[in-house]
C-alpha cells in the first residue's frame, strides 16, 4: 500500500519525518485529514487487510502487484510472468478474510506475449503504468473541491487507471474521475468510487 505520510524501511522500521515536513508545508493535507470520511477503526481494518495482501506477497516471491484499498473495498493490478506464482497469489488473496469487495486487475501474461503487446503499442510497461498513476495522484492532490484522502488511484500495464474511495457528492465524484482520466497515455479510467455525502 502506498502510503503519503510515511516510508516503511527495511519492512520493519518507519520513518515519519516526511510526514512531518509534508504537514508542514502542505496545510491542505492536514484539513483534507480532518474530513476524511471514514475513521480510526475502519482505517486499521484497512492496514491488516493490506499487511495479509503484502505478506502475501513476500510468501509467492512477488512484487508484481499493487495493493490499493478503501473501506475494506481492495484492489489489486498487476502483471505476472509465471502462472503458478500468478495461480498462488490469487487463490491467497481471494482467501483474505475480512474484504467486503474484491476488484481483481492483475493478470497472468507470459514474457514473449509481454513484448508481443508492447511492440504492438497495447502495452506501457509496469513502470509506464506507476508513473502514470503518479502523475494521477498528483492531478486529484492539487484538485479544489476533491478530498483526495478518500481517493487511492491504481495504474496497469495497459494504460488504464482506477480509482477507488468515497466522493462527497456527484459533482466532486465526476471532477475527481476527470482529473485523473486528464493525463497523456490514459486509456480509460475504471470507477469504484462511491458517493456518501456528509
Amino acid at each position: 500500500m502506498k502510503r503519503r505520510d510515511c516510508v516503511i524501511l527495511g519492512g520493519s522500521a518507519a520513518v515519519l519525518w516526511p510526514a512531518l515536513v509534508h504537514a508542514q508545508f502542505f496545510p491542505k493535507t492536514l484539513i483534507d485529514r480532518a474530513i476524511e470520511a471514514r475513521s480510526a477503526g475502519d482505517i486499521a481494518k484497512d492496514n491488516e487487510i493490506v499487511v495479509k495482501v503484502n505478506k502475501i506477497m513476500a510468501d509467492v516471491g512477488s512484487v508484481s502487484a499493487s495493493t490499493e484499498i478503501y473501506e475494506q473495498r481492495l484492489l489489486i493490478t498487476g502483471l505476472f510472468d509465471d502462472k503458478p506464482t500468478y495461480d498462488k497469489f490469487e487463490k491467497s488473496v481471494r482467501a483474505v478474510k475480512d474484504v467486503k469487495t474484491l476488484y481483481w486487475h492483475a493478470s497472468y501474461m507470459s514474457k514473449a506475449d509481454q513484448e508481443a503487446e508492447k511492440k504492438k503499442g497495447t502495452m506501457i510497461g509496469w513502470a509506464a503504468g506507476l508513473e502514470m498513476t503518479t502523475k494521477a495522484q498528483g492531478r486529484i492532490v492539487g484538485t479544489k473541491n476533491v478530498a483526495d484522502v478518500n481517493y487511492r488511484i491504481a495504474g496497469d500495464a495497459f494504460g488504464n487507471l482506477y480509482l477507488l474511495g468515497l466522493a462527497r457528492s456527484a459533482d466532486e465524484k465526476k471532477l475527481a474521475l476527470a482529473r485523473v482520466k486528464d493525463g497523456e497515455g490514459v486509456k480509460k479510467v475504471v470507477d469504484y468510487v462511491v458517493v456518501r455525502p456528509k
